[in-house]
């Protein structure tokens, strides 16, 4: 089964803050407090936010894998397109 793209609203999270959202669905998922319904939603929307802050870990590991040093010793950043 294909998973779903991930919501507008997610896609423009910064990393903090879906990992932040993400870590508040978890820890409401661990008290049992949600009916099954709202269980199964925010385990959805927790699996979006999960994959979100993957790629934006991916894209920052491709930036940081850019990063050169220059002949003077200082560091220097290679144009990156992450699109």
């Amino acid at each position: 089964m294909a998973q779903k793209p991930i919501p507008a609203d997610i896609a423009k999270l910064s990393f903090e803050d879906a990992l932040a959202e993400l870590e508040a669905i978890v820890s409401d998922l661990e008290t049992g407090s949600n009916k099954l319904d709202g269980a199964i939603a925010a385990y959805e929307r927790g699996t979006h936010l999960k994959t979100h802050c993957e790629a934006k870990l991916r894209e920052a590991k491709t930036r940081i894998d850019k990063i050169s040093v220059g002949p003077n010793g200082e560091p220097k950043a290679e144009p990156t397109d992450l699109e």
